[in-house]
């Protein structure tokens, strides 16, 4: 008994140490796809011919994230200006000077749940990665 005892311990390490890189790897490209895509929307929406980020440049973007295996339906955006003016209209882009802020959220999808098998508990079902970042319009009238 002892040692059937000993040996499902043992799987169960042995199974947690060869897959569980795995998934935390799959996290940190996941992570670093989005802090991507955020940095690149804000360099494009602040730039000197855009002053916005609009609903069609978020779905473009949806649509490359979904290229890296995202669910374009679980991708949140928020953006916001530094003034409280709308940062998504096209017609009254942001002034110069003007701070845009971008953050793209993604559910974690479970991605931690075989860390059960160590007895650590996975994070709860709505933990999402954060992506953000903030940059000034250059956009001039």
């Amino acid at each position: 008994m002892k040692s059937l005892l000993m040996f499902l311990l043992l799987s169960a390490m042995m199974t947690w140490f060869m897959f569980s890189p795995i998934y935390k790897h799959v996290l940190i490209v996941r992570q670093a796809v989005l802090q991507q895509e955020v940095d690149y929307l804000l360099e494009v929406g602040a730039s000197g011919d855009h002053g916005y980020i609009d609903a069609a440049m978020l779905q473009a973007s949806k649509n490359r994230l979904a290229r890296y295996g995202l669910n374009p339906s679980s991708v949140l955006f928020s953006v916001s200006s530094g003034s409280g003016v709308s940062a998504t209209n096209a017609a009254k882009p942001l002034p110069r000077g003007t701070s845009l802020s971008l953050t793209a959220s993604y559910p974690i999808e479970g991605l931690l749940a075989i860390d059960r098998l160590i007895g650590l508990a996975p994070p709860a079902a709505s933990t999402k990665l954060k992506a953000t970042g903030m940059k000034m319009s250059e956009y001039v009238p």
